[in-house]
């Protein structure tokens, strides 16, 4: 990806509407598009591979906070360049039940629009967007492969956007914002 596709994907602009296969909570495959989930906020979230050591983690992670996001109105959606038919494997044999849609891009169309594909790699950053419910991109956060994401920060930061509120450095639900 060249520096000016990058440049493309800002918080505070759209975020790019995309359309990939998708392993289901039930098992079954659909076409899932990012403009589905008008009027509701979505996490959309991407690990580099499945079968690997901290990527279970991650998915085990949005499975526990599940309902939590569900409350504040923000579905999940998780995404790596492997194919559904991975995915369903993946979680047949090692992961369980998932909450949440897997995105399958084999074709690197999503990774790359939003800027977290190694191409030289072929897969995924770890990268966690948090898309608001008109579709505007509020926050960006990506990690290199072997680090792991916070779960707590995404639901935090979502808590701090949905106040629509000037919030400090580590402010949680419940105490003072800056306005």
């Amino acid at each position: 990806m060249s520096v000016m596709e990058c440049e493309k994907l800002q918080v505070g602009q759209k975020a790019p509407d995309f359309q990939a296969q998708a392993l289901l909570p039930d098992g079954s495959f659909k076409e899932v598009k990012l403009s589905e989930f008008k009027g509701k906020w979505v996490v959309l979230f991407f690990y580099p591979l499945d079968f690997t050591f901290v990527c279970p983690t991650e998915i085990q992670g949005f499975n526990k906070h599940f309902d939590e996001f569900k409350k504040m109105n923000v579905e999940i959606l998780g995404a790596s360049t492997d194919s559904v038919y991975s995915h369903k494997a993946w979680t047949d044999k090692e992961l369980g039940k998932v909450k949440f849609p897997i995105l399958g891009d084999t074709n690197h169309s999503v990774s790359k629009s939003f800027g977290v594909l190694l191409q030289d790699k072929g897969i995924a950053l770890r990268g966690t967007f948090i898309i608001d419910n008109n579709g505007i991109l509020r926050s960006t956060v990506v990690n290199d492969l072997p680090v792991g994401r916070s779960i707590e920060e995404t639901l935090r930061t979502i808590q701090a956007l949905q106040s629509g509120k000037l919030t400090g450095c580590g402010w949680k639900p419940g105490e003072k914002t800056l306005n």
